[in-house]
């Protein structure tokens, strides 16, 4: 199963950590994780590249975990209000579209938020 724990402060989504391979199917056929990394991808390059915004992340391919940290989606570390705005909500994209494939996934995805008050 993948795990998906996304990081919240104040309602604003700044990141993310994945864990785990789906378990759909065998390596190199599984839908379901190839769509994971692509959006994880997706969400990074978005938010890196076109956004300008500084993405620290971490990749363990061997233990197939990722953790993506965006600080310039919080208020206090925004230095452009519109780019801040911008990547809190690539990240809430991407967790409303994992909420959705959650539906016929259930069994092989698992997607939460947890809300705190210190940056990872």
């Amino acid at each position: 199963m993948t795990r998906i724990t996304f990081y919240r402060r104040g309602g604003v989504f700044y990141g993310f950590h994945e864990i785990g391979h789906s378990g759909f199917a065998d390596a190199g056929n599984d839908v379901l994780c190839a769509a994971i990394s692509s959006m994880t991808m997706l969400v990074v390059n978005i938010i890196e590249v076109s956004f300008e915004t500084d993405v620290q992340y971490l990749i363990d391919e061997e233990k197939a975990k990722i953790t993506v940290t965006v600080l310039g989606a919080l208020p206090e570390y925004a230095e452009d209000e519109k780019k801040q705005f911008a990547a809190s909500g690539v990240i809430e994209g991407y967790y409303n579209q994992l909420r959705d494939l959650m539906e016929e996934y259930y069994e092989y995805l698992s997607v939460e938020i947890k809300d705190d008050e210190t940056v990872v």
